[in-house]
């Protein structure tokens, strides 16, 4: 017997006839004698409607701000799960499996302030795993907690992956299962590159990076909890016969495993590529060269939330002035450009440029540590296909490479194909 979390996002769930599957998928576990939590999202397309609702709310009242209580907006959109998780515990009673919904202000997750990206803080597992132990199913609603402040909190878009690695942790769970709408983690996007492969194992380093770069597979954050508490995790697909072949194995079912290096034997040089659309690039020319220069524009910038990637710093021959160069989503542009015009005086720059439209392709994987050349070898293979390279931005285990939006999928092709990822 293992006790398992099993989680299932908003296309698993879409309709009744989707989680009625994703009750087949917990029944075959709870029959072969397993401790079972699921948390769900909200069915595929209702967050988003959710949201909607909340901006459109200010325009229909005639209100000269578009700016709304966060607190609010997460007790709107809090509510999709809500709905999920009280279906999905009907659906399991029907089917004669003993089941009970809880929010997240149930158990409690609490979490910090930040309404709206809220971050878990603290799980108390204790109720979940004396009821799991009397063997009824929990149904927890992902992507959702309570707040300091005794409200409602929310996660951020992707939450319910940090909800489920999150309570994993908290009840100890021999591992955690993120059933989605694809069969594991890729070498990179099908949809790019037909040759992609699935993965048998990734460890939680590469992952991390593959999440943070651009894989939409799991969110950055429940990444971040697996590798910290060690949490064996699954990314299988909901939309296998819960009753095929090796679907109920305990060790090795079908999917990609995310796990610690050790349990990696062989280790590529390279593991995927990922990619990043819409980033852009903000440039500040001639900022006096002083010390705090840097905090002075990525302190404020980092107050805003405003999330800044890659960072290239090019110094005057004299020494005196310098142009600091970043890059930060696309749709933080105006809000990044409005922050930096509050601070002007503070850094002293004489002007500021930008740039939209831009990719990040990066290189990813364990085995870089060993090997020397991986990136050289992107930069040849890129240059014989005329792509420019705007930026670079490495560490151990990733080379980060900023070109024109346009030249995207065929560098994601030609660096999958120079590292031999198309191959078996």
């Amino acid at each position: 017997m293992a006790r398992i979390v099993m989680k299932f996002g908003g296309t698993s769930v879409a309709n009744l006839e989707r989680i009625h599957n994703v009750a087949r998928h917990v029944k075959r576990e709870v029959d072969a004698g397993h401790e079972v939590a699921v948390v769900v999202s909200a069915m595929s397309g209702k967050t988003n409607e959710l949201v909607d609702w909340v901006r459109n709310v200010p325009k229909v009242a005639g209100a000269d701000s578009p700016f709304y209580d966060a607190r609010e907006y997460d007790a709107v959109v809090a509510s999709g799960e809500q709905v999920t998780s009280g279906l999905l515990a009907i659906a399991l009673q029907s089917m004669g499996v003993n089941a009970r919904s809880w929010q997240g202000w149930q158990i409690p997750i609490k979490t910090d302030n930040a309404h709206g990206a809220a971050r878990i803080q603290e799980i108390d597992g204790s109720d979940i795993v004396r009821r799991m132990g009397e063997g009824q199913v929990a149904v927890v609603a992902g992507f959702q907690g309570i707040g300091p402040d005794n409200r409602i909190s929310t996660l951020g878009r992707g939450g319910s992956d940090t909800s489920a690695v999150a309570i994993a942790a908290a009840v100890k769970a021999d591992r955690c299962d993120i059933y989605t709408d694809v069969d594991g983690v890729y070498t990179t996007d099908p949809r790019v590159e037909p040759k992609a492969r699935r993965l048998k194992k990734i460890a939680f380093e590469e992952m991390l990076e593959m999440a943070s770069l651009g894989a939409k597979v799991l969110q950055v954050r429940s990444v971040e909890l697996a590798m910290v508490h060690k949490v064996r995790t699954f990314v299988r697909s909901s939309f296998e016969d819960p009753d095929a072949p090796g679907m109920g194995d305990l060790l090795n079912p079908p999917g990609t495993l995310i796990c610690d290096e050790e349990e990696i034997v062989e280790q590529e040089v390279v593991t995927g590529i990922a990619y990043a659309k819409d980033e852009a690039q903000i440039s500040l020319r001639r900022v006096a060269d002083r010390p705090g220069v840097s905090a002075a524009i990525f302190g404020p910038l980092a107050e805003a939330h405003i999330n800044v990637d890659m960072i290239v710093q090019n110094i005057s021959e004299d020494g005196t002035r310098t142009d600091m160069t970043f890059t930060v989503p696309s749709g933080d542009v105006d809000k990044a450009l409005a922050v930096l015009g509050d601070n002007r005086e503070q850094i002293g720059y004489d002007v500021v440029q930008s740039e939209s439209g831009l990719v990040k392709v990066s290189v990813i994987g364990i085995g870089m540590r060993s090997h020397a050349g991986v990136a050289a070898t992107a930069f040849k293979s890129l240059a014989e296909k005329g792509i420019n390279i705007k930026a670079i931005t490495t560490s151990e285990i990733k080379i980060s490479i900023l070109i024109d939006g346009p030249y995207a999928e065929l560098a994601v092709r030609t660096l999958h194909s120079c590292y031999g990822l198309d191959k078996n």
